[in-house]
């Protein structure tokens, strides 16, 4: 077991309170960008008053400001869930938090509440809407914290019982109360029945005819702004919405810092990798800028420190010119800004000559390369190779560097495989287009920081023996067949 994890470690590979009363004017809320809005779960009841002083004619006013909230929600059994309690001396609910599950058959049902033509009992309406109709059997989410539970209240009268108590037993139960007066509503009462702070949860209105106005600033009071959508976060790579704010992630491949907005690389970090760039002149001025682009992405993406990634570069063509070791540089502002005077060779393709550099002059002790740390080696090249490369592929590939081929343009694939480590497929790259090349870079990000896997653990052996299982049963497959045909020569020879 020992020799099978000797030789297994020589071939492992680099694998998140007011003072005064509202205005009458309804002054509109803030705007919301069209699409970046969206309701949170509520458990929404509105309590509306239909006493005597209510003229039937305003009663409808109050229905259609009701229809008109309830048209910017989304209504569902795990979205906004919507009751309607109207009182007057009496109490009746016209609808519970668990009778319609659509928007349709909600509007259908406020469309047709009647009046009840009485007194003024709103205490007593809010006693009901706290004990009846936010109750688990009334369809409220009493045991989740997932949805907030809102009472609207809209009045015009002098309440004719106490609504201090009710109110506060009301909000000490977790019931957020918004309370409209119309009219000759009571303004002391309307601040007693209201959540805190009052200039957002009381408003005021002269007659019925205002009312509907008051619609828009429901709309925002109901709305959540998609700040991911908005682009209003400090996210550096994954925004990922949660009401009324974001939380931060990242790629596949990435941890979260403890900064909680940037990502960083593997665990340790650790790695010392090489680039090594094609400069001919095929590449081109306004394509190198690109190739030094995606360099610098790739870097963006790594834990760079004298203990963490170390990074070198060079540039080849007809000759191979190191632009800078692996020793050299300390932090990544100082490589991204190395990496972007690189000066464009502009001449021939000698791949073979720059992996022979790679191998016997980067990745050494004297500049920069560590004993039992990863190293990786990424070739860029848009062209055939003027000159051989097999030999030193597979050189720098026995010496453990775990090698990434990327071809652009003309690059010829099977030269590309020939470089790239094994399994091929995931080792080596090409697009047709340099404006592209992002888009490999974020696939090395991940590829580079996969974590190193230990040859020894359990689930490595069951991989190794499942593929030694694959490998032996296509052998004995092929074994059989060449039995097959060797008894049919047998034969063959006996007749």
């Amino acid at each position: 077991m020992m020799g099978l994890c000797t030789g297994l470690l020589l071939s492992a590979l680099l694998l998140v309170q007011v003072n005064g009363v509202p205005k009458p004017k309804v002054k509109p809320g803030p705007q919301t960008p069209a699409g970046l809005c969206r309701t949170k779960p509520t458990d929404l009841v509105f309590i509306i008053d239909s006493s005597r002083s209510v003229r039937p004619s305003e009663f409808e006013q109050v229905k259609v400001f009701v229809s008109q909230v309830i048209e910017s929600l989304r209504i569902g059994p795990n979205a906004t869930r919507v009751g309607v309690v109207n009182y007057a001396s009496t109490v009746k609910p016209e609808f519970t938090l668990n009778t319609h599950r659509n928007k349709a058959a909600v509007l259908r049902a406020v469309s047709q509440i009647k009046p009840l033509s009485s007194g003024t009992m709103t205490g007593l309406a809010i006693n009901f809407a706290t004990n009846i109709a936010f109750s688990e059997a009334s369809g409220a989410r009493v045991k989740s914290n997932a949805a907030s539970k809102v009472a609207i209240i809209v009045t015009d009268g002098r309440p004719q019982d106490r609504v201090q108590d009710s109110a506060t037993r009301a909000k000490q139960k977790g019931i957020e109360i918004f309370a409209i007066g119309v009219g000759r509503a009571e303004l002391n009462s309307l601040r007693e029945i209201a959540s805190e702070p009052l200039e957002d949860h009381l408003d005021y209105v002269e007659s019925y005819s205002a009312i509907e106005k008051l619609s828009n600033k429901f709309k925002e009071a109901f709305c959540v702004v998609d700040l991911c959508a908005s682009g209003d976060h400090d996210c550096e790579q994954v925004c990922v919405s949660v009401p009324g704010s974001y939380k931060c992630g990242c790629n596949e491949g990435f941890t979260l810092n403890p900064d909680g907005k940037t990502c960083g690389t593997c665990s340790s970090g650790a790695v010392d990798l090489g680039f090594v760039i094609d400069g001919s002149k095929s590449v081109r001025p306004e394509n190198f800028e690109l190739v030094k682009k995606f360099i610098n992405q790739i870097v963006d993406s790594l834990d760079i420190g004298d203990q963490r990634a170390r990074v070198a570069l060079v540039q080849y063509s007809s000759t191979v010119r190191t632009e800078f070791p692996l020793n050299k540089f300390k932090t990544k502002q100082s490589i991204k800004a190395a990496v972007k005077k690189m000066e464009y060779m502009e001449r021939g393709t000698m791949t073979g000559l720059a992996l022979q550099h790679l191998s016997e002059k980067v990745f050494v002790p004297s500049l920069g390369a560590r004993d039992n740390i990863p190293k990786v080696g990424i070739v860029f090249t848009d062209g055939r190779s003027q000159d051989y490369i097999n030999s030193f592929a597979e050189k720098i590939k026995n010496q453990g560097i775990k090698m990434f081929a990327i071809g652009v343009g003309n690059a010829l694939e099977e030269e590309l495989r020939i470089i790239a480590s094994d399994p091929v497929k995931d080792h080596y790259h090409y697009t047709a287009d340099f404006k592209t090349m992002n888009q490999i870079a974020d696939k090395l990000q991940v590829k580079i920081c996969a974590a190193p896997k230990d040859p020894c653990a359990c689930e490595s052996l069951v991989e190794f023996q499942t593929k030694v299982e694959k490998i032996i049963k296509t052998l004995t497959s092929k074994l059989g067949t060449f039995a097959k045909k060797l008894a049919a020569l047998e034969n063959r020879l006996l007749v």
